[in-house]
């Protein structure tokens, strides 16, 4: 099936009334939770991971993909009006969005971070409709030992790459390892740290870690650092763009697309780095006459730029979770574990065998894009409203959802037990700055990471050997010692030097 024969088949799935329902649903929740800071897409999605058990695919993937597609676009309301992002990828479009805030011209910048984030969800979504075929094409030529070495890079890369330590990502990782292990061996049919708790001859349930990690950690650690204090909203004002808006924005709005959809692809890419890049790429690329604005009254370059970059970036993360079965993101890696829960495995036999649902996804995703548009630029004042929830309240409301859609997926005290064991864990991990991300990742991946070496390790008869031997497996463990060791070497010499 080519990319426009797909395209056809997802919309005429995807325009049908129930699917809209849902994609307008997760765009109202998606921008709703991006403007609350520390309320993100992870978070939500695990809250709604036990929907899963009674909503069918489409539906559920609908949803999802419109929650994380809409806190791209809410997590720039807060950064310009409050200079509080609510995503990490809004927080470069708080460095001039909140000054032009200041100056008066907070509905230009709200609409071109709207605009913006519309043109390159749509240029994303067109690099996930036509790139994915291709990286299927690729993965399909991959054996056993490629793939696990390609899950070691995507470890080395999301554990000590991103991050502030590369050792605080790997003991995160350890952790998700360690829990992934748990329950029976699907080799040699024994059973593993299950401590003679039948409850756990099945393993850990994904939902629940998810759960534990991004609702219950993150509400408790939010609760402990809890402030009075509400959250003082700048007037929004019109947001018309003016004809000179419309000159200084296009450029950066494709500009930020092209940067941000390889970022997203790449396993170590992320949504940080590239509104990074577009930020400075816009600083050096602006008229000399409206140089001054940067880092004073705010730029509109420095808003349309790393906003298009961040959502462009937010679309390219789909095409390794779809087309390898690898998450490059917490959200990513809770979406995975929903495939997983309607016993569907995320890879290169997706687009074949499950491709209605594929194209459905991919096409409702086109149709979120324009929702969020009409969503979000009449609305940007009711969304900076939502910050006046009285904290405590929302809280508690998180953690009534996550106790009881997490005790109806089984019924068992044992699971709740394990919902605020893990909670509390994660609640430290937060505190001393342990990210939570690979812990998900370690457990979804590595059962997979452990069945490709066994397979590997059989077909070459218990040589080690074949995992350097073999030229594809060994330059991915080439590039995944080069970014373990290489920034580090390279602060070492620059420290010297």
């Amino acid at each position: 099936m080519t990319a426009i024969e797909g395209l056809g088949l997802g919309f005429g799935n995807a325009l049908t009334l129930a699917n809209l329902g849902w994609a307008l649903l997760g765009c109202f929740l998606g921008t709703a939770v991006g403007v609350l800071p520390g309320i993100g897409p992870a978070l939500t999605i695990a809250l709604l991971l036990p929907i899963t058990f009674q909503v069918n695919a489409t539906g559920a993937f609908i949803l999802f993909c419109g929650i994380f597609y809409g806190a791209m676009y809410g997590g720039s309301t807060t950064s310009i009006l409050l200079n509080t992002p609510g995503e990490s990828g809004s927080i470069i479009t708080a460095l001039e969005g909140a000054k032009m805030a200041r100056n008066g011209r907070a509905g230009p910048a709200l609409a071109t971070a709207a605009i913006g984030s519309f043109v390159a969800g749509t240029i994303g979504t067109l690099g996930i409709s036509f790139l994915g075929p291709i990286v299927v094409e690729f993965a399909l030529k991959l054996g056993p030992a490629e793939y696990f070495s390609l899950m070691v890079l995507c470890f080395v890369t999301v554990s000590a790459v991103l991050g502030g330590s590369a050792l605080r990502g790997l003991t995160s990782l350890g952790f998700g390892l360690l829990l992934g292990l748990i329950g029976i061996d699907l080799q040699t049919g024994q059973p593993r740290m299950t401590f003679g708790v039948p409850e756990l001859l099945d393993g850990v349930n994904v939902v629940l870690v998810a759960v534990a990690l991004f609702a219950v950690g993150e509400t408790l650690f939010l609760a402990w650092r809890h402030a009075e204090g509400g959250a003082v909203v700048r007037p929004v004002g019109s947001i018309m763009m003016t004809k000179q808006d419309w000159k200084r924005s296009w450029k950066p709005w494709l500009r930020g697309s092209l940067l941000g959809f390889p970022f997203g692809v790449m396993p170590a890419g992320g949504t940080e780095m590239p509104t990074m890049l577009s930020y400075y790429a816009e600083r050096k690329l602006v008229a000399p006459e409206h140089r001054h604005e940067f880092g004073t009254t705010g730029a509109i370059e420095g808003v349309a730029g790393p906003e298009a970059a961040n959502n462009a970036a937010a679309a390219g993360i789909l095409v390794p979770m779809l087309t390898l079965g690898l998450p490059t993101s917490a959200t990513a890696a809770i979406m995975l574990s929903a495939f997983q829960s309607y016993g569907i495995n995320p890879g290169p036999m997706l687009f074949t065998q499950q491709a209605e649902l594929v194209w459905t996804l991919i096409a409702s995703l086109y149709v979120a894009n324009i929702m969020l548009v009409v969503l979000n630029l009449p609305r940007v004042g009711l969304w900076a409203r939502i910050l006046k929830i009285p904290q405590p309240q929302l809280y508690a409301g998180i953690l009534v959802f996550a106790t009881i859609g997490t005790y109806g997926i089984s019924n068992s005290i044992i699971d709740l037990v394990l919902l605020y064991g893990i909670g509390v864990v994660a609640m430290f991990m937060r505190r001393f700055d342990f990210p939570t991300a690979p812990v998900v990742i370690g457990m979804i991946l590595g059962p997979m990471a452990e069945q490709a070496m066994r397979q590997a390790l059989t077909i070459s008869q218990g040589d080690w050997t074949t995992f350097v031997t073999r030229p594809g497996s060994g330059a991915l463990l080439v590039l995944a010692l080069v970014a373990l060791v290489g920034p580090r070497v390279y602060g070492a010499l620059v420290r010297r030097g």
